[in-house]
């Protein structure tokens, strides 16, 4: 039985320690925003936050979960850049657009204001089939702009009140 906090819930879960966490998330806990692009952790649709840092879970075995800290895109309960994916109209097809919101949450978590340069940067190895990556920019602008500093990532208090 490996355990393990998912959005600020504690999870247990009786899965070989070699199955890659985005299955145990998708399949076994049934949470469906995260998404299964390659399976090789080169498009970054699966992104998911382990403690904090961005990790492809297509890629990432359920054993290096064990007691760590997991987020989805279904933890990021009103994150500034939801709001600013809808204003700036990113999504096209949205396939990747968890893990692309993923990635750049933890962006600016660390950068209240982030150069292009540096999204870039940060972005870079999260694929967008649709090209949105100059939306995908402004949004990420937008919501820096809209936050007083760094963007929290999660909170826990708003978590257990609407669940998983």
């Amino acid at each position: 039985m490996l355990k393990f906090n998912l959005n600020g819930k504690p999870i247990s879960v009786d899965s070989p320690a070699d199955t890659p966490l985005l299955w145990v998330i998708r399949d076994e806990i049934g949470l469906k925003g995260t998404k299964f692009g390659c399976g090789i952790a080169m498009c970054g649709a699966c992104t998911v936050h382990l403690n904090g840092n961005p990790v492809r879970s297509c890629s990432m075995p359920l054993s290096a979960a064990e007691g760590a800290d997991v987020r989805t895109i279904e933890g990021l309960d009103k994150h500034p850049l939801q709001q600013a994916w809808v204003d700036e109209q990113v999504p096209q097809c949205g396939y990747c657009q968890s893990g692309q919101i993923m990635q750049a949450a933890t962006l600016l978590a660390e950068n209240a204001n982030p150069s292009d340069s540096e999204i870039e940067t940060h972005m870079n190895g999260n694929l967008c089939r649709c090209m949105s990556y100059i939306r995908i920019k402004r949004a990420i602008k937008k919501a820096a702009a809209s936050a007083p500093g760094t963007v929290a990532i999660y909170e826990p208090d708003s978590a257990r009140s609407t669940g998983v």
